[in-house]
């Protein structure tokens, strides 16, 4: 396949890697010196585990105009990433091309295929004006959630550190050829891929430790297993948690996840650093609207009260502003 990441930073690298070696023709998207040490020495990958790295030619880019259409389009950014991937994207796409978000929170087409709203509702907070919606039709999507982790420790490499698996699937599980298609190649690739029918619970799964963990994280500068160790903190994440689960029910996804459950997901991960505790102490903007203000906004129009993920919310942004990395 013809596959074009858009944000080649640490997920959006492992992915491009991964499928270059196993032998799609592989473009990337990136910026600054990242982009030129892939342009120079390429796209160098290295294993936690072995620390053996391999080197990747996948063609490097700034400018999406220089790439022409693709067979698929992976969408990779943070949410403050969104509004260029929405000026970008179109000359990457032909009528056939499948777009993949492969990235944290809840995706701005959440409300697209649910039953709750007949499909008329809309989430500002992630798409101001619907200008995703418009570049991207919710027809070519097909969702990715991440169950993996990766950083980059120099510009030009990325680290793998643990976990393989991807959770793909159809806005709404019309699941059909563009799921089949990429499915078949992340696997193909050497990724662990499960197939969803329900790719909206699967996303908010994930929201349950990314609502919770990242944010508590950035606050304290601790790490996983510390969270999880202070019983004080430990119960304020599962506060968070609990609102999460009420504002998936009241429209109509069920994570059917007990918090404590979901904890020992991030146990068994071990010892880590939230990815927004990495971009905190790295200078860069922190993921809060995606993370946050989207389930909140989701709250606001199901009538769900959720005081304890608001506080959190308000906090990381005071926090966030203080140190100049709020999203533009």
């Amino acid at each position: 396949m013809k596959i074009c990441v858009y944000g080649a930073g640490a997920v959006g690298g492992l992915i491009a890697a991964w499928l270059a070696r196993a032998g799609h023709e592989i473009s990337v998207l990136a910026r600054g010196a990242h982009l030129e040490a892939i342009r120079r020495d390429g796209l160098r990958l290295r294993e936690k585990t072995d620390g053996r790295i391999d080197t990747l030619r996948p063609r490097a880019e700034a400018d999406p105009g220089r790439l022409g259409a693709q067979d698929c389009v992976v969408v990779a950014v943070k949410g403050q990433g969104l509004p260029g991937v929405a000026a970008g994207i179109a000359p990457l796409l032909a009528s056939h091309t499948s777009v993949v978000t492969a990235m944290n929170g809840v995706p701005w087409w959440f409300f697209d295929r649910l039953a709750y709203g007949d499909g008329r509702l809309r989430l500002e907070s992630l798409d101001p004006g619907g200008r995703l919606a418009a570049a991207i039709p919710t027809e070519r999507i097909v969702g990715c959630v991440l169950h993996l982790a990766a950083s980059i420790p120099e510009p030009g490499l990325v680290q793998h550190n643990m976990g393989r698996k991807l959770i793909v699937g159809e806005p709404g599980g019309r699941n059909g050829e563009r799921t089949r298609a990429i499915a078949d190649a992340l696997e193909t690739a050497g990724f662990e891929v499960q197939r969803s029918d329900f790719i909206e619970k699967e996303f908010w799964v994930k929201l349950l430790g990314n609502l919770s963990f990242n944010p508590v994280s950035a606050l304290t500068l601790a790490t996983s297993d510390r969270l999880i160790g202070d019983e004080l903190v430990k119960e304020y994440m599962i506060a968070i948690m609990r609102e999460c689960l009420a504002i998936g029910r009241a429209v109509g996804v069920d994570a059917d996840i007990d918090p404590e459950a979901r904890i020992d997901m991030a146990r068994a991960l071990g010892r880590f650093k939230t990815s927004m505790l990495q971009d905190l102490e790295a200078g860069k903007p922190l993921e809060i609207e995606s993370l946050l203000a989207g389930p909140l906004e989701i709250a606001r129009k199901a009538g769900v009260a959720a005081p304890f993920t608001a506080s959190v919310y308000g906090m990381i942004r005071l926090r966030a502003l203080a140190t100049q990395q709020a999203s533009p």
